[in-house]
């Protein structure tokens, strides 16, 4: 990219007046332009197969593939692309999860557009941005113990108010099995009974509804 090129950005949300209000944020920079727009993550990889932007200003919670999967699909195509995540959600496993997936920046939707027009130029010219409030949501994860795919799968079966007995019908274990899991979640998450465990799942990021 030269440097009197314009920054081509895809946009992509769910919400059409989130994309509305984003398309009207960006027309005011002269070194931006939107090349594009999707509604979910599968429309988002047709798009960039199409038009190879610059940058790519995605949602976390999408429509089929979420911004998290269709980012991996992207960063697949191609190892360089440039995607800032844009989301309302500040749970440290939402966060983790975006960059791990290839996000090099991560925003929340509270910002001002002046707080987002710098995030959209360090990532697209290839910086990392992740603001301190995102810093330090990814360093209080490092604080907790990681749960297990089976106790995320207990977990999830919990959101959905199943009884342990049902949990272990469902997953093929023993109910032994699943009071063994719970117990490990509890003190994973560090709460005292199964309600606590899912509200502070659902805050954190780690299940969703």
């Amino acid at each position: 990219m030269n440097a009197t090129d314009k920054i081509r950005i895809l946009v992509v949300d769910d919400h059409f007046i989130v994309r509305t209000g984003l398309l009207s944020l960006i027309s005011t920079e002269p070194n931006l332009t939107v090349v594009g727009e999707a509604g979910d993550g599968d429309e988002a990889i047709r798009q960039f197969k199409a038009l190879r932007p610059d940058l790519v200003v995605m949602d976390l919670r999408l429509p089929g593939k979420n911004g998290h999967e269709a980012t991996q699909c992207i960063r697949a195509l191609d190892p360089d692309a440039r995607i800032l995540m844009l989301s309302a959600f500040e749970g440290d496993a939402d966060i983790h999860m975006a960059l791990e997936a290839g996000a090099r920046g991560y925003v929340l939707k509270s910002v001002t557009g002046e707080e987002l027009i710098p995030a959209i130029n360090a990532v697209a010219l290839g910086r990392r941005w992740i603001p301190q409030e995102i810093a330090t949501r990814l360093h209080s994860r490092n604080t907790y113990e990681e749960l297990t795919a089976r106790e995320h799968e207990v977990l999830l079966q919990l959101s959905r108010g199943m009884a342990n007995k049902e949990i272990a019908d469902i997953l093929g274990i023993t109910e032994h099995t699943t009071k063994g899991h719970l117990k490990s979640i509890l003190g994973k998450l560090r709460v005292l009974d199964r309600t606590q465990a899912v509200i502070v799942a659902v805050q954190r990021g780690i299940i969703h509804y």
